[in-house]
């Protein structure tokens, strides 16, 4: 880029726009006073935003504090994503009630070009540097690091929550564990921030970093904190471990799907922290459903072609809105599936008996063996609108599988 973009002053945004910035899908700002004083200061305000690759895919409850950090380039200021690939080979034991494994550095280098890719569906490319970790840890000696040690105590460390509940119940903590929470504040150092973003399950992190920096002679960095998407599942937070997430990069009819399938006690919460819908039609919103004018399905179904948009564009989501209808509410088989290839023992003229689970794993569309075993358990699978009870069924060459709520596929007998 040439020279650094125009900043807007925060003061010069009309009062509603001021509001979205810093109350929509906002958990905290701390300080809020100083925030505010640097978006009003003209200077280019830099943003950090830090990543693990410990996964290789990001999902919408990573979205809620991209989305922040688009509104504030759009004012003229820069994102610095710190990629961590140092303290990936640690994993961030944030919420984490066990040792998590370390990763390989051709592991983290693979999950890192996926995340960047997906990271930039959201986020400014041309308004975002990029630093990888290693151009400060690599040249760690270790005096380096016991002097980093020296500036904290135990007893700061395992005020950690998550840190404090597994030392309570005697759960193993490793030292390189420990060491995570320093290194991320180091980050904040090396790059000289001025704000670091974070959902509310980092703020132990996030507030070391601002501490490091006074230690250092730096200017503290405040730090912005965004609200936990919970999962699909209705329970917890959205993660890709416990299977709940909405991927960003998954296809337009799944990503359809999966909103569809939340609870409607969260459409709200989702059209406030993943959407651009106005406040005021949010709140006209709460109202329908509290007094109880407004059908949720109707809702619902703008949600999720609201967000597939976001990511596929208008007409994807159209489309993905009509595949919906037609096959989840009206049941008719969608026009297009993949197609997997059987070997079976004929039984009977045109029907072999065949086991689904190797094909079905094999192209992907279940996890494991037992996986589509439990599904089958649950009365999830369905050959030609009839549900099984094994994994050994008659199918015939073009019978259809149903997986679940979203997943089909067509049989090719060999």
């Amino acid at each position: 880029m040439s020279g650094e973009p125009k900043v807007t002053l925060l003061r010069d945004l009309p009062r509603e726009r001021r509001d979205f910035l810093l109350r929509r899908g906002v958990a905290e700002i701390i300080p809020e006073a100083e925030f505010v004083s640097l978006l009003n200061s003209g200077g280019c305000a830099r943003l950090k935003e830090g990543f693990d690759p410990s996964s290789p895919d990001i999902h919408l409850g990573h979205v809620v504090g991209l989305r922040k950090l688009r509104q504030l380039q759009e004012l003229g200021h820069k994102v610095i994503l710190i990629v961590g690939n140092w303290t990936a080979r640690i994993g961030d034991p944030s919420g984490q009630s066990v040792t998590r494994p370390m990763l390989t550095e051709e592991q983290i280098e693979q999950n890192a070009k996926t995340y960047m890719e997906q990271f930039f569906k959201v986020v400014d490319k041309d308004r975002t540097e990029v630093r990888w970790q290693t151009e400060w840890f690599s040249k760690f000696t270790l005096d380096t690091i016991i002097r980093l040690t020296a500036r904290f105590t135990v007893a700061q460390i395992l005020a950690r929550e998550d840190f404090n509940k597994r030392y309570t119940s005697g759960s193993p903590i490793s030292l390189c564990e420990t060491l995570y929470p320093l290194l991320q504040a180091y980050d904040s150092y090396a790059i000289d921030s001025d704000v670091e973003f974070g959902g509310t399950d980092q703020k132990f992190n996030c507030l070391l970093g601002r501490e490091l920096q006074q230690m250092l002679g730096q200017n503290p960095q405040q730090v912005f904190f965004t609200p936990i998407l919970v999962g699909t599942d209705g329970k917890s937070k959205m993660s890709k471990s416990l299977g709940n997430y909405i991927g960003v990069a998954e296809p337009p009819e799944q990503m359809y799907g999966k909103v569809m399938s939340l609870d409607d006690n969260l459409i709200l919460d989702y059209f406030e922290l993943v959407t651009d819908i106005a406040d005021e039609e949010l709140v006209e919103m709460r109202h329908s459903f509290a007094s109880g004018t407004v059908n949720p399905m109707d809702v619902k179904k703008r949600l999720a072609r609201e967000i597939t948009a976001q990511f596929h564009g208008q007409q994807a989501a159209e489309q993905a809105d009509q595949h919906f209808t037609r096959v989840h509410q009206q049941h008719e088989l969608p026009d297009v599936m993949p197609e997997i290839l059987v070997v079976g023992t004929r039984e009977a003229e045109g029907l072999v008996r065949a086991d689904l689970a190797r094909p079905l794993v094999s192209a992907g569309h279940v996890k494991s063996a037992s996986e589509l075993k439990r599904l089958v358990a649950q009365n999830a699978v369905e050959v030609d609108g009839d549900k099984v009870d094994e994994l050994s069924v008659l199918v015939r060459d073009g019978s259809v599988v149903k997986v679940g709520r979203r997943t089909f596929v067509r049989i090719r007998v060999s």
